[in-house]
């Protein structure tokens, strides 16, 4: 992020054919299965991912159903109201940051590069920070291989604090990991 760059409020404006004012947060419902299906079964989205991809709808109603409770908060990525990824925001483990939020997100491999990701980050910075007045940080953790999702969160505003090496087993496979944050006095 440039130094004294701001996250806008606004709708995110037109890029690359795609009208971004298109792009919504909203709460998942079971109506949304067949388009979760279609990103939660994809390798590539599923790559930099905790999980493998999906094998059945039994796993997609279950995520469907268990966002609510699993999440602090979990938002579908939506353009025209179809649910084409997801917004998650989880409170840390560590009692001592009881002010800090974990950013994760996923989209379907076919809308990378449009800029909806980007759109759909500023969009939950500007929930998370108006929504949960006590927070302070929103952090998020992504693999250093992953520089799709580094350029999304750069776009959007957050900083790069530096590389946590061997950070986390993921697949069976130690990963470096680049933090990455913005804070409310950011905005």
């Amino acid at each position: 992020v440039m130094e004294g760059t701001l996250i806008s409020s606004k709708p995110c404006a037109k890029e690359n054919s795609i009208d971004l004012t298109r792009i919504t947060l909203r709460p998942f419902n079971l109506t949304d299965l067949d388009d979760v299906m279609v990103w939660t079964t994809d390798e590539k989205v599923a790559k930099f991912c905790s999980w493998k991809p999906y094998t059945s709808k039994d796993q997609g109603i279950r995520f469907i159903e268990d966002t609510e409770s699993k999440f602090l908060c979990c938002k579908a990525i939506c353009l025209d109201d179809r649910a084409i990824g997801c917004m998650m925001m989880f409170s840390p483990d560590d009692k001592c940051r009881n002010k800090s939020a974990e950013l994760g997100y996923h989209l379907g491999s076919e809308f990378w590069g449009k800029g909806i990701g980007t759109c759909a980050v500023k969009q939950i910075v500007n929930l998370a920070f108006s929504e949960l007045s006590y927070l302070e940080r929103l952090e998020a953790l992504v693999d250093v291989e992953n520089v799709g999702s580094q350029r999304v969160l750069q776009k959007a505003g957050f900083k790069m604090e530096g590389v946590l090496r061997k950070y986390l087993l993921m697949k069976g496979k130690s990963r470096d990991m680049i933090m990455f944050s913005v804070l409310s006095t950011d905005l």
